[in-house]
């Protein structure tokens, strides 16, 4: 049985799957070719320490989970990054509770990078860091 912490990071993967045209993957290493229309990887990243409410014993998460988003053309690059981050936005803003799994889900602004690559048109890259807000009775998730 998966955990509550699998549970919304595998709604979120499938959130994130509804773009259109640009592959997510998750924890895999960057593949040597990138989509035309961009890809995610979207990382577990870290639960924290928990909130504790007693009565019923109840634990409360600010789980950070990053976004890897990654982008390659020779032209137009930044306007393909930040396309495929609007993006983002809008599906994570059409459902914030992913269909009630979680309290709230919040992206936060991108963090680019840009990334030359040699005889090939460069990357741009950034992490979208997304905090999921939930709360489980289970200690370790």
């Amino acid at each position: 049985m998966p955990t509550p912490r699998e549970t919304i990071l595998t709604a979120l993967a499938d959130l994130l799957r509804t773009i259109p045209h640009a592959p997510v993957l998750r924890g895999e290493v960057l593949p040597e070719r990138i989509p035309p229309a961009g890809l995610m990887i979207l990382r577990d990243g870290n639960p924290g320490e928990p909130a504790v409410t007693l009565s019923p014993l109840t634990y409360h998460f600010q789980h950070r989970a990053e976004l890897e988003v990654i982008v390659q053309s020779a032209m137009e690059r930044d306007a393909l990054f930040y396309a495929l981050c609007a993006q983002i936005g809008a599906v994570i803003a059409a459902d914030r509770t992913l269909r009630g799994l979680c309290d709230w889900v919040e992206p936060e602004g991108a963090e680019p990078v840009d990334l030359p690559v040699e005889g090939a048109a460069s990357l741009k890259a950034g992490i979208i860091p997304i905090i999921l807000h939930y709360a489980t009775r289970e200690p370790l998730v």
